[in-house]
């Protein structure tokens, strides 16, 4: 429909936490939610986070976005036509391919569990 108002969507989603941003087509933001979520430390030097929660934090997010935005007074359902993603650098999750869900909690990117390997590998190279 002609003269529709288009939004973009923006996840954020951090080593701490998880933002939605809902911007106009002018690149302003319209309404926006963040949740934080729990980090997990299982031994020293390890850095852990649920997947399923973060899973969570992003559609709790967006879901929060959404009615912010329409309790503005800004029609968005339906109108976000595209959605950018960040993400928190070298986390790494691995899934159940039958299950889909989670095998493991995500090792979270400044993990040093591997430290001493990526030492010995730098001697050697």
């Amino acid at each position: 429909m002609a003269g529709e108002e288009v939004f973009i969507g923006s996840i954020d989603q951090g080593t701490t936490s998880t933002r939605f941003i809902i911007y106009d087509r002018e690149a302003k933001p319209v309404a926006s939610h963040q949740v934080e979520f729990t980090q997990h430390y299982p031994e020293a030097g390890w850095v852990e986070h649920d997947p399923t929660e973060i899973l969570k934090s992003v559609r709790v997010c967006m879901e929060k976005a959404v009615e912010k935005a329409v309790a503005g007074g800004r029609q968005v359902k339906g109108r976000v036509k595209a959605i950018g993603l960040t993400n928190q650098r070298e986390t790494t999750v691995m899934w159940s391919k039958s299950t889909g869900l989670p095998l493991y909690n995500a090792i979270v990117w400044m993990d040093a569990r591997t430290s001493s390997i990526c030492k010995r590998l730098e001697k050697e190279l």
